[in-house]
């Protein structure tokens, strides 16, 4: 009988351990080659998610959780403390294997998105709120990351509006990692997305000294009842006032 896993007291290594061993399954289950392809999101999905979900459960008993793979329910709204997880941001990537798509494993504390891990599996990188470390220079022109298959106008019109060339990419967690590993230095969106796209993104983006927020401004909120969240603006803070002011003049038709 194997023994009782041991309870990690810290929350930051806790998500980081989390992200990266749910990671390292969904290259096994990709590399298995026992899936199909058009199977191999739902798989790695399902997977992934059942790990993280079980592993959260032991280690962080008394939390909330949120996860993009789980049927919701109204029990986290009255805990301060809650875990929003993606198991794979990018299924599209992951099942093309490419290397942009990522896990995203957050705590929001009162709202905030706190403490926070992204793996980048493809890369073999996990980027995590207790282990900052400072930006690498920033690049000539700007360089702004968008969908790769379905740039939002907003963010063609910004880009176009303050000559910044555009960097298509999967998903959600691999452009915010984007900008902070010097790969791009804008990430704005606005085509609809939930609160487990953008929460680990955000905690592990804020804690490397990058501005995030809606795109009007105003502060990410997370675990609300609506998990909605329609638009998100990650980038080096120099850049912020800047492009806030071109989203409100940008005319999209």
């Amino acid at each position: 009988m194997s023994e009782q896993s041991a309870i990690i007291a810290d929350d930051a290594e806790l998500a980081a351990r989390l992200a990266a061993a749910a990671g390292r399954i969904l290259l096994l289950v990709r590399d298995s080659g026992l899936v199909s392809a058009k199977a191999l999101g739902k798989a790695g999905d399902q997977t992934a998610n059942q790990f993280l979900i079980h592993a959260l459960a032991q280690q962080r008993p008394d939390d909330g959780m949120l996860s993009e793979e789980s049927k919701d329910t109204p029990e986290r709204l009255s805990k301060s403390r809650v875990w929003i997880i993606d198991p794979v941001d990018g299924t599209r990537e992951y099942g093309e294997e490419r290397t942009d798509w990522a896990v995203h494993v957050a705590l929001a504390v009162d709202g905030v998105a706190t403490i926070g891990a992204v793996a980048l599996p493809g890369l073999d990188l996990v980027l995590r709120t207790d282990q900052p470390a400072p930006l690498p220079s920033e690049g000539a022109p700007l360089r702004m990351v968008v969908s790769r298959t379905r740039p939002a106008k907003e963010a063609v019109a910004v880009a176009e509006a303050i000559g910044a060339a555009l960097v298509p990419m999967g998903s959600a967690g691999a452009k915010a990692m984007a900008v902070i590993r010097g790969e791009a230095d804008i990430y704005l969106h606005s085509g609809g997305q939930y609160e487990w796209d953008s929460a680990a993104p955000v905690a592990v983006a804020q804690a490397f000294g990058l501005h995030c927020s809606r795109i009007d401004g105003s502060p990410l909120v997370y675990n609300r009842a609506d998990v909605y969240m329609p638009d998100l603006l990650i980038c080096r803070k120099e850049h912020a006032a800047d492009v806030l002011a071109r989203v409100k003049e940008v005319d999209v038709g």
